[in-house]
């Protein structure tokens, strides 16, 4: 059987909105290898705040959508379907900015 592979679609919305892909193993390998791997890792940290802004702004659209779902519609439940991945994207947020710092500042 055949291992099933992402859509080039859902590949790229996955690229979009998280950036693991974007940072190798600094973790495994020889010396040499690790210390490759983290400047890689370092250089690629450019690229966080754009993750960042790309995560608040999808938490406030959908903290918006749920706030005129529950204002106008008078609808909670459908609000929670928006407020639960909304608040979501906080912990997201801070989480890389704690790595981008690090990446960023940290010298080893």
């Amino acid at each position: 059987m055949l291992p099933l592979r992402p859509s080039p679609s859902r590949l790229l919305w996955y690229r979009y909105f998280f950036y693991g892909w974007l940072f190798r193993d600094a973790s495994r390998g020889n010396a040499w290898e690790r210390s490759a791997a983290w400047r890689h890792n370092q250089e690629q940290a450019r690229w966080l705040p754009l993750y960042m802004r790309r995560w608040t702004v999808m938490g406030l659209t959908l903290f918006l959508v749920a706030a005129f779902v529950e204002q106008i519609l008078h609808s909670t439940v459908v609000s929670a379907f928006f407020l639960v991945p909304s608040a979501l994207s906080m912990p997201y947020n801070a989480v890389t900015v704690v790595c981008w710092t690090f990446l960023r500042y940290w010298e080893r």
